[in-house]
C-alpha cells in the first residue's frame, strides 16, 4: 500500500503527494513514515532535482495527525523494554524530519541544500503540522475550513515529533505556549498572522507558488534560525532575564490551569524548559525522553484510550444496530425554550430542515431568534457569513400548527419536564405524523419506558437526552425503553452523527447514565457542608483531582430549585428507600432563602451586582458551622470521585450501560468527569480493583452504605482483572 506517491517533474521539483488510501483525512503510520524518507534520499541524491514540494492527495486536508494506534505497537513490539521501543521509534521521525531540515546541506558551511517547501491544501494536525515545521517554507491554501495546528495535549500527550521543539524555537516560549498547552488551532490566515506558517495562497495556486519558491530559493532559504550561527530564541531563553520571567508564569499557569493531574503539560513544560538550554538536537533528543515518560504514563493511555480511540469508535457507529441509513431530512422540535433553541440551532446547521413548534408563536420566534443571534456572533467573529446565516435560518419554520409537522422523520420533544404534559404533547404530534416517524423525548430524568405508554408506537419511541448548553456539549445520550426497537436507535445514532455529536446508548432507568452518576457527586459535597467540613476544602479537593467544578458550584450553574426538584421526584419515587435527607435539608434551606444559584445571583457562592462569582457564600457557615477537625484532602476526594465512580459500576452492573467505552466517555464529555483518568472505568482500572475496594469499605465504615463496593467490583479485586479486559471492545457486552 503506497501511502506517498514521488513525481519528479520535467522543472526538476519532485513533488511528493500525501494520499493514504482508504482514509478521507491522512494519518501517518511507519510504513508512510519510511516511504517518505526513502523519498527523500531520493530527491536529495538526485542531481536532476532542484527542490521538493510535499503536498496531499486528499481535497481540504493536509493531514490529521499521528496514527495514535502507531504508538501502542511501539510499546507491544519493544517486549519487556516498552520505553526503549518508543523512545527508538520518535528518535526515527525526528531523523526523518531533521534530513528533510537539512535537505544535504553541508554541516559546515550551511550550504547546498535542496529547497524544500510543504503546500497545505487545508487542515493540517499534528504529525501534519510537525513535517510541515521541518520544511523550508510552508504554503497554506487560503481556506477557511483549515485548521493548522498541534492538539495532542486535548488527548493526552503533547506533540513529540519536534513540533515543541520548532515551535518554542521559531515564536518563543511565550508565543508558542497557546498553541503547545492548550491546543489551539487557526485557520491560514490567522495562522500566518501568528508566524506559524509563510504564506496563505489561493487553492488552486498552491503548488505552482510552492514550486516557484523551490526554484527561486537561495542557500540561506533553507537555514533554519535555529541552525543559523548567532541564533537567539525568541523572548529568550531560561537564563535571559526576560525568558527567565516567561518561564515562571508558564510554569505557574500550567499547574494554576491543570492542577498538577495531568502528566503530558508538565513534562511539555519541562521538554521546552531543558531543551531551551542545549542545541537543537539535543533539544530534540530531551522532547522524545520527555514524550516516552508521558507514553508510560497510564494517565495518558487512558486518555488516548477515550478520547481518540474509543470516542472515535462511537461517533462512527460502533454499537449501531444493524439497520438501513436513517439520515434525517427533517426533524420536528417540541419546546422552543433554551432546550428546544439549541436543539435547533444545530440541526440546521447541519442542513437540516426544522419546525419548531411552542404553544404561542412568540415563543416559537424567539426559539427561532436565538439561532439568529448565535449566527450573528458568529459573524462578528468571522466564523460565520451573512449567507450562512440566511442559509441557516431558512431552514427554521417556527410554528404553533402541528399540521406543519407532517413530513418529519424524526420528532425531538423539549416540553416542560411533567409527564402529563409530555403524554399530551405526544398524543396530539401522533395525529399528524406519519407512520415511520422516530419520536424521541429529551427528557433528563423521566423513564422513558413509562413517557412511551402515551404512545401509539412504543418501539419507535426513543429518548434522545442532550446536555446544556446543547451547541457547546459534546455529548448526546440516547436512551432505550423497554419496547424501543432497532430503527429508533439507529436513527437516533444516525442524527447525532449529522449534527456532529458523540453518542452513548443506554437501557432506560431512572437518571439514566450521566445524571444517575453526577447527582451523588453533587449531593456528596453538599452532605459533606452539612457535616461542617469547610466549603473551601470541598471545592478546591475536586478541582485538585481533576473535576472541572466543584460540586457546590456546579450545583449553583444546574440551579439550586432544579435541584430542590429533582429530590422530591426522587423521594415520592423511592419512599422509605431514598438515601439523601441530609442532603435536602441544606439544599431546601437554601432554595427558601432565595438562594437558587447563579440565576438569581445567589447560592453556595456569593456574586456581584454583574452576575460575577466572589466567592463562597460566608452564610454557609453560620448555618453549618465549621468543624475544627477537618478530613484530609484524599477522603474528601475519594468520597467525591466514588459517590461517581460506583453508580457507574452499578450501571454497567444492571445492564443501564452496554459498553464501558460509552461509560468513560460518557462521563468525560458529560460531566467532566476527571479527563486525566480516562473516564470511571479507566480510573478503577488504574486503581486496582482491589485497592478500590479497600478504599470503599473505609468509606463505608465512616460514610454509609452508598459506598459498599458493588459485587462487580469485588469479582474484580478476587480475580485480579481490570474492567478493560473483561469488558473492553473485544469482549462480550456487559449486558
Amino acid at each position: 500500500m503506497t501511502e506517498f506517491h514521488y513525481d519528479k517533474g520535467a522543472d526538476g521539483v519532485a513533488i511528493i503527494t500525501w494520499d493514504l488510501p482508504g482514509k478521507s483525512m491522512n494519518v501517518l503510520t511507519f510504513d508512510g513514515l519510511r516511504e517518505l524518507d526513502g523519498h527523500i534520499d531520493t530527491a536529495i541524491s538526485d542531481d536532476e532535482v532542484k527542490g521538493v514540494v510535499i503536498t496531499s492527495g486528499k481535497p481540504g486536508s493536509f493531514a490529521g495527525g499521528m496514527d495514535l494506534n502507531v504508538l501502542a505497537d511501539l510499546k507491544k513490539a519493544a517486549g519487556d523494554n516498552p520505553a526503549k521501543g518508543i523512545f527508538d521509534g520518535i528518535m526515527q521521525m525526528h531523523g526523518v524530519l531533521r534530513k528533510i531540515e537539512r535537505a544535504g546541506m553541508d554541516p559546515k558551511t550551511l550550504k547546498g541544500a535542496k529547497p524544500i517547501a510543504c503546500a497545505l491544501p487545508g487542515t493540517t494536525m499534528g504529525i501534519g503540522f510537525e513535517i510541515a515545521l521541518a520544511c523550508h517554507r510552508i504554503f497554506a491554501a487560503d481556506n477557511p475550513k483549515g485548521k493548522i495546528g498541534l492538539p495532542e495535549i486535548m488527548v493526552g500527550i503533547f506533540p513529540g515529533a519536534g513540533g515543541t521543539t520548532r515551535m518554542v524555537r521559531k515564536l518563543g516560549a511565550m508565543g508558542a505556549s497557546s498553541y503547545l498547552l492548550e491546543g489551539k488551532t487557526l485557520e491560514p490566515a490567522k495562522a500566518r498572522s501568528a508566524g506559524m506558517i509563510d504564506e496563505v495562497v489561493p487553492a488552486d495556486e498552491l503548488v505552482a507558488k510552492a514550486k516557484e519558491w523551490v526554484l527561486n530559493a537561495k542557500d540561506t532559504d533553507c537555514v533554519k534560525p535555529w541552525d543559523a550561527k548567532g541564533y537567539k530564541m525568541p523572548g529568550g531563553a531560561p537564563y535571559h532575564p526576560a525568558g527567565f520571567m516567561t518561564f515562571v508564569g508558564a510554569s505557574a499557569m500550567v499547574n494554576g490551569k491543570t492542577k498538577g493531574v495531568y502528566p503530558a503539560a508538565k513534562a511539555l513544560l519541562s521538554a521546552v524548559y531543558e531543551g531551551a538550554l542545549v542545541p537543537f538536537d539535543t533539544a530534540l533528543k530531551i522532547e522524545a525522553r520527555w514524550f516516552t515518560s508521558v507514553m508510560m504514563n497510564p494517565s495518558s493511555g487512558a486518555m488516548i484510550r477515550s478520547l481518540f480511540l474509543n470516542k472515535t469508535a462511537l461517533e462512527k457507529g460502533a454499537n449501531r444496530p444493524d439497520a438501513p441509513d436513517q439520515t434525517v431530512k427533517k426533524v420536528g422540535v417540541l419546546g422552543a425554550g433554551m432546550m428546544g433553541a439549541g436543539i435547533t440551532l444545530v440541526s440546521a446547521q447541519a442542513g437540516i430542515e426544522v419546525v419548531l413548534l411552542d404553544q404561542s408563536q412568540e415563543a416559537a420566534d424567539k426559539g427561532k431568534a436565538y439561532t439568529a443571534t448565535y449566527m450573528d456572533k458568529g459573524i462578528q467573529r468571522k466564523k460565520t457569513t451573512p449567507e450562512k446565516k440566511e442559509q441557516v435560518l431558512s431552514l427554521i419554520t417556527a410554528t404553533t400548527d402541528y399540521s406543519a409537522l407532517e413530513g418529519c422523520d424524526l420528532i425531538i420533544e423539549a416540553v416542560f419536564e411533567d409527564p402529563k404534559i409530555k403524554a399530551e404533547v405526544t398524543q396530539k404530534v401522533e395525529a399528524v405524523i406519519g407512520e415511520d416517524c422516530i419520536f424521541a423525548t429529551n427528557t433528563s430524568t423521566i423513564p422513558i419506558t413509562s413517557l412511551a405508554k402515551a404512545s401509539k408506537r412504543p418501539e419507535q419511541f426513543i429518548g434522545i437526552h442532550f446536555f446544556s448548553p446543547v451547541e457547546k456539549m459534546a455529548l448526546v445520550e440516547i436512551i432505550k425503553g423497554r419496547e424501543t426497537g432497532d430503527r429508533a436507535v439507529a436513527k437516533a445514532l444516525d442524527y447525532v452523527r449529522q449534527i456532529r455529536k458523540t453518542p452513548i446508548v443506554v437501557n432506560d432507568a431512572r437518571f439514566f447514565y450521566a445524571n444517575r452518576c453526577i447527582i451523588p457527586y453533587i449531593n456528596e459535597g453538599i452532605r459533606m457542608v452539612a457535616e461542617g467540613v469547610t466549603p473551601p476544602l470541598i471545592e478546591n479537593a475536586a478541582k485538585l483531582v481533576g473535576m472541572p467544578l466543584g460540586p457546590l458550584q456546579l450545583v449553583d450553574e444546574t440551579s439550586i430549585d432544579l435541584g430542590v426538584k429533582i429530590a422530591k421526584a426522587t423521594r415520592a419515587a423511592m419512599g422509605d428507600a431514598y438515601p439523601d435527607g441530609a442532603v435536602d435539608e441544606v439544599l431546601f434551606w437554601m432554595a427558601d432563602e432565595g438562594r437558587l444559584g447563579r440565576k438569581s445571583s445567589s447560592g453556595f457562592y456569593a456574586y456581584d451586582d454583574k452576575g460575577k462569582r466572589t466567592g463562597l457564600w460566608d452564610g454557609l457557615e453560620a448555618k453549618y458551622p465549621v468543624k475544627d477537625d477537618q478530613p484530609e484532602v484524599s477522603e474528601v476526594q475519594h468520597r467525591l470521585l466514588f459517590a461517581q465512580v460506583l453508580e457507574a459500576v452499578r450501571a454497567l452492573e444492571e445492564g443501564v450501560l452496554m459498553d464501558i467505552r460509552e461509560g468513560d466517555v460518557g462521563a468525560i464529555l458529560g460531566w467532566g468527569f476527571a479527563p486525566w483518568s480516562g473516564g470511571p472505568f479507566s480510573w478503577l482500572d488504574m486503581l486496582g480493583a482491589a485497592r478500590a475496594v479497600e478504599i470503599c469499605e473505609g468509606l463505608e465504615k465512616n460514610h454509609g452504605a452508598r459506598f459498599q463496593a458493588p459485587q462487580l467490583l469485588r469479582e474484580l479485586a478476587e480475580t485480579g482483572e481490570t474492567f478493560y479486559a473483561r469488558f473492553g471492545s473485544d469482549q462480550p457486552k456487559a449486558a
